[in-house]
């Protein structure tokens, strides 16, 4: 992307930064050219939210930046509420940049009488007035289908890969899935770098945020493993994977994780984990946690996502940002 040269010759495209991940949206007004237009988010006392759009939108194409993270309901209420002052407002054309969609684990009954949430999340965007998704590596891609509007599910393999083969010596090289379902993006990334091996942790599950090692498919010993997976949240799977790929002789244990959620007491277990370093990316966040321990560090999607509104915006396709099937 050419950070000196505007997306468009036309004023019509605005970029609006709500309250998750302000740096995030910085970096991508930056790599436009377009600046961040300005909007005022209110807090009554009693946690109502109140939203002002500074200058005149209307017929605009609007892309909002704002991902659905800590404190999960707070922000999504911001963008629901915010989806019904542009539409309001007579925008054009309403395109949400969500970098990370909350309540995406919440995407089939796993029992009787549970809700589907990420499918009610979906209805209320939709509702609110919302045109088209961009979001980055979902829990499950089928949760595209919950939308009848266009969705654009980017993956973030290309800063991934390019992380691990700037930082880690690939001769010795093991991609690991930390489970059965996140094979494929395993594969995927063993396929970048240059048919890399590949190991699967079947683990099970006794309790919610607590996993246990059963078996480890594929050769690890004398290997540096680099776990992959979409989400890290209290980091109790990725720990005890991390262990268990110690115990049958990796030598390091490298954990990327594309969403650092992160919630207590993920830190100390990371601190105190057999993980080299974990690896996650800027769709949250995570600058209050880098100062507390030198084994986690940030990629940016900025640039994926940049080039995700520049297309859209361009009428462009958006192929290789789909990372292929």
């Amino acid at each position: 992307m050419n950070k000196n040269q505007n997306t468009t010759n036309n004023n019509n495209i605005r970029l609006f930064s709500l309250n998750s991940n302000k740096e995030l949206a910085k970096k991508i007004s930056e790599n436009l050219n377009v600046p961040l237009s300005e909007c005022s988010i209110k807090h009554f006392a009693d946690g109502e939210i109140q939203v002002d759009i500074n200058d005149s939108i209307r017929n605009d194409i609007i892309f909002v930046i704002q991902s659905t993270s800590n404190p999960v309901n707070e922000h999504l209420m911001e963008l629901l509420i915010f989806i019904d002052a542009l539409k309001r407002a007579s925008a054009k054309e309403i395109n949400i940049v969500m970098p990370y969609f909350g309540y995406a684990r919440q995407d089939r009954k796993a029992k009787s009488r549970q809700p589907i949430t990420a499918k009610l999340v979906a209805n209320l965007l939709e509702k609110a007035g919302a045109d088209r998704i961009i979001t980055n590596e979902l829990h499950a891609s089928q949760i595209q289908g919950f939308f009848d509007i266009p969705v654009d599910h980017l993956t973030s393999l290309m800063p991934i890969t390019k992380y691990v083969k700037e930082n880690i010596d690939l001769n010795d090289v093991v991609v690991v899935s930390p489970d059965h379902g996140g094979v494929k993006r395993a594969r995927k990334l063993a396929k970048e770098l240059g048919d890399a091996p590949l190991a699967i942790i079947d683990k099970r599950r006794p309790r919610p945020n607590e996993a246990e090692v059963q078996h480890i498919v594929g050769e690890v010993e004398n290997k540096v493993a680099v776990m992959i997976d979409d989400i890290v949240d209290t980091a109790g799977t990725l720990t005890v994977a991390a262990k268990g790929l110690i115990d049958k002789g990796a030598k390091d244990v490298y954990a990327v994780c594309v969403h650092g959620v992160l919630s207590d007491p993920a830190m100390d277990r990371l601190e105190e984990s057999s993980i080299t370093k974990l690896i996650v990316t800027d769709s949250i966040d995570v600058s209050d946690k880098l100062a507390r321990s030198k084994k986690l560090d940030v990629i940016s999607v900025s640039d994926i996502l940049s080039m995700a509104i520049e297309n859209v915006y361009n009428g462009k396709s958006m192929k290789d940002l789909f990372g292929g099937n």
